[in-house]
């Protein structure tokens, strides 16, 4: 059994569109500096730093990493990178926890991020796809999910635009309560999302994530450190990161079985049998409205194709549903691409500290973080949980001692 490691520090960037006060650098060092400050750290206690950022392309230099490490705290010190697209900022995290509880480092600084707006996005995105293999579709991430999303609603026709509507306006209303989200509309309505100008159909302007200047940080602590850490935390109970291929002939878009096997990894290892039941909050990689039906499929909270009428419809993921998912308003509010699978962990562990504010979820005691990235093929899963589910986690360890 490795050592259980805690999250005891998040930063997060001040919110704006665009940073044009900082580069990417300073961008990164203002959410290593807010960590430090949250956990009561200094960075002579840090024993090592992981850090990342999404594709090179978006930043327009190779290993932007060795530019930033000044301001991540990496000078001295052992200084990692980690680069899986879209789903980074959660391996980088998840990276830190092996790290962590491998005993080879005490306290884990972990941060990623992105500068969007200084770069032409869906070119890179573009570029990212096999030249073999992904040709079709290199039209940027809209018109990719859009292929995915026909797929899915051709298979459920129950599904429609009217439910894509529903979860962006849902999901822009969350965000109002989130002071780091950098998409807030108060006057949105599903009618308005209706009738905005096509983007790739069947997404519609605001039924995709915005373009934002964000980074998150965090810091990891072993379970001996953590303890001694006056500090409210949130334990990592279980993490699994899971690739499919890219687009081979017979892939289903539809079925994400990455993120299947990815959540089933995480159940086994916590226990959960039911996680509609036994999950508090949670946070998913919504970079697209209909993405939604897919992942909490994929994560089985409801049986397939039944997302739309049984979690949409019901209004079982609002905010006073019986799962509320993304009360941060999600990445439809804030997208860095970098930063945007971390802060789906740093905002289920605030949940769990009960330091999320107007966001917070009572009671909140186990929450999941999901990330996706690549050609719609990496998946990540992290469950969170607070000090009563590690206490029976330490007396259980010491069981089997």
């Amino acid at each position: 059994m490795g050592k259980k490691v805690a999250i005891t520090g998040i930063g997060q960037t001040r919110t704006k569109l665009k940073r044009k006060d900082v580069n990417f650098p300073e961008l990164m060092g203002e959410a290593c500096r807010a960590a430090l400050q949250d956990a009561g750290l200094s960075i002579d206690q840090i024993d090592c730093v992981v850090c990342s950022s999404s594709p090179e392309f978006f930043e327009g230099l190779s290993e932007p990493e060795m530019w930033a490490t000044d301001f991540t705290f990496g000078v001295l010190k052992p200084h990692y990178r980690i680069q899986t697209g879209g789903t980074v900022g959660a391996s980088t995290t998840i990276a830190g926890w092996y790290l962590a509880t491998s005993g080879m480092y005490n306290n884990v600084l972990v941060v990623s991020g992105d500068k969007l707006t200084e770069g032409s996005v869906q070119k890179g995105l573009s570029m990212v796809y096999s030249p073999t293999m992904g040709r079709d579709f290199a039209a940027g991430a809209p018109s990719a999910v859009a292929c995915q999303t026909r797929v899915y609603m051709n298979k459920y026709p129950q599904v429609s635009d009217e439910h894509f509507a529903r979860i962006g306006t849902m999901m822009r209303r969350n965000a109002l309560n989130n002071p780091h989200a950098t998409l807030k509309l108060p006057q949105i309505t599903e009618e308005m999302m209706l009738n905005m100008a096509w983007l790739s159909t069947p997404f519609r302007l605001l039924d995709s994530c915005p373009t934002s200047d964000a980074a998150c940080a965090m810091i990891l602590q072993s379970d001996e450190n953590a303890l001694a850490n006056p500090r409210p935390r949130a334990w990592i109970q279980a993490v699994s990161t899971v690739a499919d291929g890219v687009n081979y002939p017979d892939r289903d878009w539809s079925d994400p079985i990455a993120l299947k096997k990815a959540a089933r990894t995480c159940y086994e290892a916590t226990g959960i049998k039911n996680p509609l039941e036994d999950l508090d909050v949670v946070e998913i990689y919504d970079a697209f409205t209909s993405q939604h039906l897919i992942w909490l499929e994929g994560l089985g909270l409801c049986e397939p194709g039944r997302a739309a009428p049984d979690l949409i419809d019901s209004g079982a993921i609002a905010m006073d549903g019986k799962l509320p998912v993304n009360p941060s308003g999600g990445v439809l509010s804030n997208n860095s691409i970098g930063g945007s699978a971390m802060i789906r962990q740093a905002e289920v562990a605030l949940q769990i500290m009960n330091r999320a504010g107007d966001r917070q979820v009572p009671g909140a005691e186990i929450g999941l973080a999901h990330g996706w990235g690549g050609a719609i093929q990496f998946h990540t899963v992290m469950i969170l949980s607070g000090e009563k589910e590690m206490e029976d986690s330490f007396r259980k360890r010491a069981a089997r001692r």
